[in-house]
């Protein structure tokens, strides 16, 4: 017997060894046969390492808190569901908050978590300069936390001036109104005896509503034009007032800065702040003066009588003293004015003394279309940085002349050409003329791409002149690919079939070697009717959702491939191209961001896929869907998929996959089994030919609230004789009269009838975002307007399970645990906490916000109710179309939903 049993593990030892060496022996012959085949072979790309929030240790982290002045800390627990959610989440900002200046950890120790105040996990602690604060609000929302960990509510600390970084600085300049920022050098003694006094004032600057921080950095100053360290600069709302009193002097700074907040003056800036108001400011105005000629000072304390109104209209005026600037734009006298609109210059040609005159002209500039006025040299670097630049040479030019009739025409169609990112500007001065061999005047010359054409139409037609400029033919240039900026790659996306899309950066070496030789292979595009165009606008690779640059990408009817081979090879991509341009799409089409957005725009009938690329059964599904995309199409449905899980969490959907209806902008959310691809079709078919759908939020974890209940809304016609129940524009459920109704519901809801002595129109509320509508699918042809119940009890059930386990997740663990353990942990000194308010700060809004869908919905807005029947009865038909009223009243419901 024992015999036996060393016989049977000397045979597993001998197959082990066996089983072990034959892989090499395999590899060792396989070598020779394919040594010609392995050098041909590609390296294999390589992998992109995925950003994660890095895991400590209670050791780690101490030592950590002791290096850093700001870590974030994400606590989790073992077989914690939530915590893995949220973990995925946060996992997207990391490079983020990297950026920062903030470190992001994670850690699972629950005896460190109780002393800084975490029982229920997970959780987020902020550590500043080892202070902790909890934050408070949603941790799903990884925006919002990123926000929070860069805000200066995050990062105030108590009689202290905060320390940031060059990215922070700009977002809290951003942020806040006022901002005093003192540039220093920790290592320098001056600023070392300034900080020490300027900490005496940061309790009155908070007390005065002025954030009060300092930054080490001498490269962020000399972006500034700060060339002396140290320096005092206070930002209001983003507009930089430098102070050049002695910073040694704190009472005289504090009063500087509380001046400057209370009373409105035209701030100096430099050359480097100048720019940076140029490239960031919408309507800026800016004089060029000399501070010692008196008769300057004197047109600049006139000009001081209308900051206030200019404030009002949205436009910042600076002053600069800088004669090497004012020449650069060919200012030979001074003061002059120069106004800007995104980015495009405009020379003020009358009196800087009369103050109304400037105010009138600003105003004008803003509210109206005009052609601006610029010198040569203005005009030279318009040419040189900007795609298409239309000029209209009018040589000298009094008031009245025909040159000056012909340029007021003009001005009807600059709006039209400023949507087409076409730029149209005038001029008098004549040298730039000449160097285009132009001598008579007016001419209408058309740069495109520093290429000139001159028009030879009549210029009394401005019907023609628009025609021109926007045709095809005016705007390419043979033998090379346009470039266009982001507003002509819009519009040619939108009027165009078929357009191939080179992405790329300015001054990029690598990107010009690939434009070298993506030019051969542009007449061959333009024969088989492809746009081929290029664009390096900033932000384009954000804007388009690209997946880096340079890049290349083929539309289809605005639908999107991106190439992914070698951009160097010029003959594959245009295989390429035409094997997609003569291919027919039999699958769903998969979109950006930039191209969803279009679609929920501008398509009535749209159905969305959205899922996750992690998503196990996503595939399978997607699949079974690709058999209806024909159908759909046939019923004037358009069908397309997104992966933009972001974009998803955004309007409400954190479960994948998930279908979504558009109607006109309005979605209605599938809540049914999507592997049905018929049932899918069916309900999809119902949407589309049914009057009625459903207002309200869903179920299914799909939501981010579930109290909301669904309501189905049907149009109706309105009898002359029907007396309309109307629901004021308050919460459902709450009376005028209720004080405290954000915490009582009336018993009888708020439904009431008009009398005419209470007769009121009021305006509906709206919230900045609005969820998907959850609709389960109901083949039946008339449908009950029921409440629907919750069809996710086994979800409520693991939610309640992952509550449990975010609040103790390791009971048996716990359990498990000795007394003496016990006993330790309840010796723990407790580390004192401050907790992060839930509001965060508002961001101040932007040129261009983040994507946030079109849900309006189908209803106009309440008209105002009339004294005759007569009236009433004509609005009802004339808008009759656009009302949706609840099946079991006869009042427009759509108006009055609180979103």
């Amino acid at each position: 017997m024992h015999y036996s049993r060393l016989k049977f593990l000397t045979f597993l030892v001998s197959t082990f060894f066996v089983l072990s060496s034959y892989p090499d022996t395999v590899e060792c012959a396989n070598k020779k046969g394919s040594q010609n085949n392995a050098a041909s072979a590609p390296p294999p790309p390589p992998l992109e390492p995925e950003a994660v929030i890095e895991e400590v240790n209670a050791k780690q982290l101490e030592k950590l808190l002791n290096d850093k002045d700001y870590v974030a800390v994400f606590w989790y627990a073992r077989s914690c569901v939530t915590c893995d959610k949220v973990l995925a989440e946060l996992e997207k900002i990391d490079d983020d908050t990297d950026s920062f200046g903030v470190d992001f950890v994670k850690i699972n120790d629950k005896r460190l978590a109780k002393q800084y105040g975490i029982k229920n996990f997970p959780a987020l602690t902020y550590f500043r300069e080892k202070e902790p604060i909890i934050y408070d609000g949603d941790l799903m929302d990884e925006e919002g936390v990123l926000d929070f960990l860069t805000s200066l509510e995050a990062m105030d600390l108590p009689d202290r001036i905060e320390e940031v970084n060059a990215k922070i600085l700009l977002k809290i300049i951003e942020d806040t109104d006022f901002v005093a920022v003192l540039f220093y050098d920790k290592d320098q003694k001056k600023s070392q005896k300034i900080l020490s006094e300027l900490e005496n004032i940061d309790d009155e600057c908070d007390a005065n509503d002025i954030a009060f921080v300092k930054i080490d950095d001498d490269t962020e100053a000399k972006e500034w034009g700060i060339d002396d360290i140290p320096a005092m600069v206070l930002f209001e709302r983003g507009i930089p007032h430098v102070y050049d009193g002695d910073l040694m002097k704190e009472d005289e700074l504090l009063g500087w800065l509380v001046h400057q907040k209370r009373y409105s003056e035209i701030p100096e800036v430099t050359d480097e702040m100048k720019d940076k108001l140029v490239e960031n400011t919408e309507h800026l105005a800016i004089i060029f003066y000399d501070k010692d000629d008196k008769q300057d000072i004197r047109i600049l304390n006139e000009l001081e009588n209308i900051d206030d109104e200019l404030e009002k209209e949205g436009i910042v005026i600076v002053r600069i003293d800088n004669a090497a600037e004012a020449r650069e734009y060919g200012l030979d006298h001074l003061p002059s004015l120069i106004y800007y609109e995104n980015k495009i210059p405009a020379l003020y040609e009358g009196d800087l003394m009369n103050e109304d005159e400037v105010l009138e002209w600003l105003i004008l500039q803003k509210k109206t279309a005009t052609i601006e006025e610029v010198t040569d040299e203005i005009l030279t670097n318009l040419i040189n940085d900007h795609e298409y630049v239309v000029v209209f040479f009018t040589g000298a030019c009094e008031p009245g002349e025909k040159c000056d009739r012909t340029l007021v025409a003009l001005e009807t169609i600059d709006d039209e050409l400023d949507e087409t990112g076409i730029i149209f500007v005038t001029t008098e001065d004549t040298a730039v003329a000449k160097k285009y061999n132009i001598k008579t005047y007016p001419q209408l010359v058309f740069f495109r791409n520093r290429d000139p054409l001159i028009f030879t139409g009549d210029l009394e037609d401005e019907d023609e002149v628009l025609a021109w400029i926007t045709d095809e033919e005016t705007l390419e240039i043979p033998g090379r690919i346009e470039e266009v900026n982001a507003k002509m790659l819009d519009k040619i996306l939108a009027e165009n079939e078929h357009v191939v899309v080179f992405f790329y950066s300015e001054g990029d070496k690598k990107s010009q070697k690939i434009l070298n030789e993506l030019e051969n292979i542009d007449d061959e595009c333009e024969e088989k009717n492809i746009d081929f165009i290029k664009t390096s606008d900033d932000d384009i690779e954000k804007e388009y959702d690209l997946p880096g640059l340079p890049a290349l990408a083929f539309y289809r009817h605005k639908f999107r491939t991106i190439y992914h081979g070698d951009l160097m090879k010029e003959d594959e991509i245009l295989e390429w191209v035409i094997e997609l341009y003569e291919s027919t799409a039999d699958v769903i089409e998969s979109v950006d961001r930039k191209t969803l957005q279009v679609l929920i725009n501008d398509v009535e009938h749209l159905a969305v896929f959205f899922y996750d690329n992690k998503c196990d059964s996503c595939s399978a599904i997607l699949e079974e869907l690709e058999n209806i995309d024909d159908d759909t199409d046939k019923h004037g449905i358009q069908f397309v998929k997104s992966n933009d899980v972001k974009l998803a969490h955004e309007i409400g959907i954190f479960a994948f996959p998930a279908l979504v209806y558009y109607e006109t902008g309005v979605p209605i959310m599938y809540d049914g089994n999507l592997k049905n691809e018929n049932r899918v079709l069916q309900w999809l078919i119902n949407q589309k030919n049914d009057d009625c759908f459903y207002v309200g939020l869903g179920h299914d974890g799909r939501a981010a609230k579930r109290e909301y209940k669904p309501f189905q809304c049907c149009p109706t016609k309105l009898e002359k004789s029907t007396k309309v129940p109307k629901l004021t524009a308050q919460k459902i459920g709450f009376s005028d009269n209720d004080d405290d109704h954000h915490a009582k519901k009336s018993a009888g809801g708020n439904f009431k009838f008009n009398s005419p002595e209470t007769r009121t129109s009021t305006p509906p509320h709206h919230t900045a975002t609005k969820k998907p509508i959850v609709h389960k699918p109901n083949l039946s042809k008339h449908r009950k307007p029921t409440v629907k119940k919750d069809s996710d009890e086994d979800d409520d059930k693991d939610d309640d399970d992952d509550d449990d386990d975010d609040d103790d997740d390791d009971d048996d663990d716990d359990k498990s645990m000795d007394k003496s353990s016990e006993n330790d942990d309840d010796e723990v000194p407790l580390v004192k906490v401050s907790y992060a308010k839930r509001k965060v700060p508002v961001k101040k809004s932007t040129k261009q916000e983040d994507f946030k869908p079109n849900m309006k919905a189908k209803s106009s807005l309440p008209a105002s109710p009339t004294a005759t029947a007569t009236t009433k009865k004509a609005q009802i038909k004339e808008k009759k179309d656009d009302k949706f009223n609840i099946k079991s009243g006869t009042f427009d419901f759509t108006k009055y939903i609180v979103w």
